[in-house]
């Protein structure tokens, strides 16, 4: 193709399909709509949420099965404003997500002339929380911008892009040339690094890993490190099912004082992408993470480098490229560490140190993975979320995340399994989520039917916010506003067309899932804490 002139809308459309975007998640408005001009002759599929947090966070669960940005298009003012919350959460969790958003014309920003939509400066909002932030303000500045947006997506630490063009701006005409997608990449260990840390490898004997969500796309890299050191590996929430089902996996939080103590006893720590934070390493808000005399870090990102634990080598590195450069030198290296005894003592001390409640929820998540074999499951802030940050294996890598970690963003669970099933769609993909909290994305059900993603809705009914009434309990606290009352969710199912069972007893549990999987497309199950029989302890 040769040097044409389009609109910047139309144009956007050709970029985002040249670097791959498959996808897009949004509402369209009168503020949008020249955007929109090109997407109808595009190969790119657009996803109507029925909010936009809905577009947010399809976008995020799209991004973390498939690896490539999300991307959310929204209006200016209130369709940003509601997408922020997503975006909140994919900076903590480090989800790429691309969100393109209109603004008032040019001549009126800044003014307060009371344009419809209108916000004081939208952008400044914004900056506060994405890595990039940027008011198209020349129509030709539109390919530079975002090869700037994709290299920041695929090559820094992932968090949400933000790019806003006038409504004046969209339709204007422009010429573009012949696209190639962003080739970028992450940064890379120096040679002394690689070596300093060869070393420590070497010299080790009682090794351990820790792995976090930078840590994913680099699975069969880590086993492969993890079975040449012998090294146990323990999985944050979004790193879960990275080592699914290995002798030398850990599925257990490190706020657990198990795992804590096998930390303390292991003479090299390697933490791979992990940013370890409050939510993952001291959740229970007590300070015990110990200080860890041979901690070493590895992290996209440097200013994280700086950040919580210190550690006595810091190397400045994608996992895959660190791995890349350091498994060839440990081509020779066979270690024997007790390794797999080392890890299910761990793994054994972890679960064994829950309530059990927390393992009864545990084992229920648990049949839902035998039942489906390779599923996905996404969950939001509800009590077997929880438990299963905790402590669970996940059976594949990325099979497992949520939004009780990191923002904490309640509504989460449901437009994140339907991007994630839009992004994977051969993979059945179970919503772990509560009565309380489906109820802040309800009307996303018809999405999900609209798009045939096939999530299956695992409802996970307490009788509201159950996570909270027990806290309030614990702390000496008369529970108040706790109980918002819920639809019959089977009826409000079966408005949407969607299949839909009550258990009454968990036994039932790994049947019905296989038969709504097989039905294909949404479907809903509902479990009850008191009514339906051994759901919990």
């Amino acid at each position: 193709m040769g040097v044409v002139t389009k609109t910047v809308g139309e144009a956007l459309i050709d970029i985002l399909e040249a670097n791959g975007v498959d996808t897009v998640f949004g509402i369209p408005g009168v503020h949008t709509v020249e955007l929109y001009r090109g997407l109808a002759a595009s190969k790119i599929r657009h996803i109507t949420p029925r909010h936009e947090q809905g577009a947010g966070f399809m976008a995020d669960g799209y991004a973390r099965v498939t690896g490539k940005p999300g991307v959310a298009l929204v209006i200016t003012g209130p369709g940003l404003t509601n997408t922020i919350t997503p975006m909140a959460q994919a900076y903590q969790d480090s989800i790429p997500m691309l969100v393109i958003s209109g603004v008032n014309a040019r001549a009126s920003l800044g003014h307060g002339t009371g344009k419809l939509h209108e916000l004081p400066d939208q952008q400044a909002m914004i900056s506060t929380l994405a890595p990039m932030s940027h008011t198209l303000l020349e129509p030709g500045d539109l390919p530079a911008v975002m090869e700037r947006a994709f290299a920041i997506l695929t090559s820094c630490r992932p968090g949400p892009v933000h790019i806003e063009i006038p409504t004046d701006v969209m339709a204007k005409q422009i010429s573009l040339g012949p696209l190639q997608a962003v080739q970028a990449t992450g940064p890379r260990a120096s040679a002394d690094q690689v070596r300093a840390l060869l070393k420590l490898c070497r010299e080790a004997s009682r090794p351990a890993i820790l792995c976090g969500g930078g840590a994913v796309s680099a699975a069969v890299a880590v086993k492969s490190l993890a079975e040449t050191l012998d090294a146990p590996v323990v999985s944050t929430v979004n790193a879960r099912g990275l080592m699914a089902g290995h002798p030398l996996s850990v599925p257990a939080s490190p706020s657990l004082a198990a795992v804590r103590d096998f930390l303390a006893g292991s003479d090299l720590v390697i933490a791979l992408g992990t940013q370890m934070g409050q939510t993952d390493y001291d959740m229970y808000a007590d300070g015990g993470f110990p200080d860890l005399d041979s901690l070493v870090r590895v992290d996209i990102d440097p200013e994280q480098l700086t950040r919580g634990a210190a550690a006595s080598l810091k190397v400045l590195s994608t996992v895959d490229q660190l791995l890349e450069d350091l498994l060839p030198l440990l081509a020779d290296h066979r270690a024997e560490a007790g390794g797999a005894e080392r890890a299910r003592a761990c793994r054994e001390a972890a679960l064994a140190g829950l309530s059990p409640k927390m393992r009864a929820e545990i084992a229920v998540l648990d049949i839902i993975r035998e039942a489906l074999p390779g599923c996905r499951i996404v969950g939001d802030s509800t009590q077997a979320i929880y438990s299963g940050n905790l402590y669970f294996e996940a059976g594949r890598p990325s099979g497992w995340f949520n939004a009780a970690t990191g923002f904490g963003a309640l509504g989460y669970g449901p437009p994140a399994a339907i991007g994630a099933s839009l992004g994977d769609p051969d993979a059945p993909v179970v919503c772990v989520t509560g009565d309380g909290g489906l109820q802040f994305v309800l009307a996303e059900i018809g999405s999900a039917r609209d798009c045939g993603a096939n999530v299956i809705f695992l409802v996970w009914n307490n009788d509201g916010y159950g996570e909270i009434r027990t806290y309030m309990e614990d702390c000496g606290i008369e529970p108040e506003g706790v109980t918002p009352s819920a639809p019959d969710f089977l009826k409000i199912a079966d408005a949407y067309g969607l299949p839909s069972r009550r258990l009454a007893d968990v036994a039932d549990l790994a049947e019905a899932l296989q038969i709504m999987a097989a039905k294909g497309g949404p479907s809903l199950i509902e479990v009850h804490e008191t009514g339906t029989r051994g759901l919990s302890a």
